[in-house]
């Protein structure tokens, strides 16, 4: 569906440097879901680019955000209290729509929206690829920052991720969509069931579904 205006680029300075953010806006937009990219990666990660392109047809628009370190072409992340910042300098263009706020981002990204949702008065957390542990390191868990986002929260989550299967979950007041076979990139195995575009419609379903619940 490509029921949304042409994608619109804004710059933003904040004390981490200056940022960027890539707006996919719907015509009749009831919410705003900002998402960021992850520690390795940027916006042309799949399941953003599939979240930007079917969200705005269902009344909500979609903020790609890339961190100020990205944007200034660093191919390392900076310290998670560096991102925070950089997300927080970010926040007041997101809220000038007026319209709630839904903060999101995967893995790295994630964790930044969990960390600073109740301070920014986020209205929801989309965690993608939330990364639960390093891989092989269950016992490094980062579970408290994903138990308090304190706010509702979806996490999406690869059936394979090595960063945290969903059954490594512990229980807690979010919701959990699992892509079955999915990796960290939520990238399935060419012998899977489903193929890759049948990944990311369960990405997209399972937003859209959460999305329209939230009211």
């Amino acid at each position: 569906m490509t029921d949304h205006v042409t994608e619109i680029i804004e710059t933003i300075d904040t004390d981490a440097g200056t940022a960027r953010v890539t707006w996919h806006r719907a015509r009749k937009a009831r919410l705003v879901l900002a998402v960021s990219h992850g520690a390795g990666g940027g916006i042309e990660a799949r399941d953003l680019r599939a979240l930007a392109a079917e969200l705005p047809a269902h009344g909500v628009s979609v903020a790609l955000v890339e961190q100020p370190w990205r944007v200034a072409g660093k191919k390392l992340a900076p310290a998670p209290k560096t991102l925070d910042v950089g997300w927080r300098g970010i926040w007041p263009a997101l809220v000038k729509p007026g319209l709630p706020v839904i903060a999101g981002g995967r893995s790295a990204g994630a964790r930044v929206a969990c960390r600073t949702a109740t301070e920014l008065g986020a209205h929801a957390v989309l965690a993608l690829s939330f990364p639960l542990h390093p891989p092989g390191r269950p016992e490094k868990s980062r579970a408290d920052e994903l138990l308090g986002a304190g706010v509702p929260t979806l996490v999406v989550q690869g059936g394979n991720d090595p960063f945290g299967r969903p059954e490594e979950f512990p229980e807690g007041a979010y919701e959990m969509v699992e892509v079955p076979y999915g990796d960290h990139g939520f990238a399935v195995p060419k012998r899977a069931p489903l193929d890759q575009g049948e990944a990311l419609k369960i990405v997209t379903d399972g937003v859209l579904k959460w999305t329209s619940s939230l009211g």
